[in-house]
C-alpha cells in the first residue's frame, strides 16, 4: 500500500508538470492551428515555412485563458493516474501469484532472462496494463474533451461530475469508452515491441564483458521505447480523435472536423490525408505538403 501511495504521489507530480505539453499536443492532434505558419529555419539553417511550436502555442493559450488555462482537464487526468496505479498494482500482484498459470511452458519454471520468461512476464504486464486502461478510460475521455473545448470555447465539460452526467445522458455508457480499442492496441503492441526488442538486444548485441553495460542497456531501452512509440502513434492519434468524435464539441464535429463511423475509418482517413503523424512533434513542425491554411477556421484543409 505504501508503494502504491508513493507511486501515486510521484505520478501526480509528473502529471502536473507534463500536463501543458499534453494539452498542446491534443489540440494539435485534432487539427487546431490558431497561429498561421511563419518563416523559420530548419536544422541545417535553410529558410522554411514552419508551424508554431510548443512555446508559441503555450503563449497563445496563456493570452486567452491565462496560465491556469494550460491545465484544463488536469483533475480527471489526475484521477485516471491515481486509479490506474492502484488497478495496475493489484492486477499485477494477482498475476504474480504462484497459482496464476504460465502462458507458455505449462508448470515449468522459466529461467530468468530466457525468451519463455520474457513472454510470461510481458503477458502478465499486458493483463495488468489492460485492466488499468479499461478502468481509467472514462476519465481519459473526459480529459480530452475538457481540452478540446478550447477550440469552440464551450463549457460542457468544465467540471468532472457534470461531465460524467453529460456523457451518460448524451451517449450512454459506451460514450465513456470512445476510442478505447485503438488505445488498448497501442499499449499492447508497444509493450511487446519494447520487451521483445530489449530481450533480443540484451541477448545478442550486449555482451557481459562490455564496459558500461548498464548504461548501454539503458540506451537500448530508450531506443526500443522510442521505436515502439513511433510504430503505435497512429493508433494513439486515432484513439484521441475517436474520444472527441461527434461529441457535441466544435473540435470534433463538421465543418471543423469529419465524423467517423469507427476507429478504422478514422485511421484510414488519416492515412489518406498523410496525417498519421500529426502532433507527434511539438518542435520544428513542418508545413503539411499540399495543404492550405484557413485563417477563419484556424486549421488546414
Amino acid at each position: 500500500m505504501a508503494d502504491a501511495c508513493g507511486q501515486i504521489l510521484v505520478g501526480s507530480g509528473l502529471t502536473v508538470l507534463s500536463h501543458p505539453l499534453m494539452y498542446i499536443k491534443v489540440l494539435i492532434q485534432v487539427g487546431h492551428e490558431p497561429l498561421p505558419p511563419a518563416l523559420g529555419r530548419n536544422l541545417f539553417g535553410r529558410p522554411v515555412q514552419q508551424l508554431p511550436g510548443l512555446f508559441a502555442y503555450a503563449k497563445h493559450i496563456i493570452k486567452i485563458d491565462g496560465k491556469t488555462g494550460l491545465y484544463k482537464g488536469l483533475v480527471p487526468r489526475l484521477c485516471a493516474g491515481a486509479l490506474g496505479t492502484v488497478v495496475h498494482s493489484k492486477a499485477l500482484q494477482k498475476c504474480q501469484e504462484k497459482d496464476f498459470p504460465q502462458v507458455v511452458g505449462g508448470q515449468q519454471k522459466a529461467e530468468e532472462g530466457s525468451l519463455l520468461h520474457v513472454v510470461n512476464e510481458t503477458t502478465k504486464e499486458m493483463i495488468a496494463r489492460s485492466c488499468a486502461t479499461v478502468i481509467t478510460h472514462p476519465f481519459h475521455v473526459i480529459t480530452l474533451r475538457c481540452m478540446v473545448q478550447f477550440i469552440g470555447r464551450e463549457t460542457k465539460y468544465s467540471y468532472m461530475f457534470g461531465s460524467i452526467i453529460t456523457v451518460y445522458r448524451e451517449e450512454g455508457i459506451w460514450g465513456f469508452f470512445a476510442g478505447l480499442i485503438p488505445r488498448l492496441l497501442a499499449d499492447i503492441i508497444s509493450l511487446w515491441i519494447c520487451n521483445l526488442l530489449a530481450h533480443a538486444l540484451n541477448k545478442y548485441a550486449i555482451d557481459d564483458t562490455m564496459n558500461h553495460k548498464g548504461e548501454i542497456k539503458s540506451v537500448s531501452t530508450a531506443l526500443t521505447g522510442f521505436l515502439a512509440s513511433m510504430v503505435t502513434y497512429p493508433l494513439v492519434l486515432a484513439s484521441n480523435l475517436m474520444a472527441v468524435n461527434d461529441c457535441g464539441l466544435a473540435g470534433g464535429m463538421p465543418p471543423y472536423a469529419p465524423t467517423y463511423p469507427s476507429w478504422l475509418d478514422c485511421l484510414a482517413h488519416l492515412r489518406r490525408e498523410g496525417n498519421t503523424g500529426r502532433g507527434n512533434s511539438l518542435f520544428f513542425r513542418k508545413l503539411p505538403a499540399g495543404k492550405k491554411y484557413a485563417v477563419d477556421q484556424k486549421r488546414f484543409f
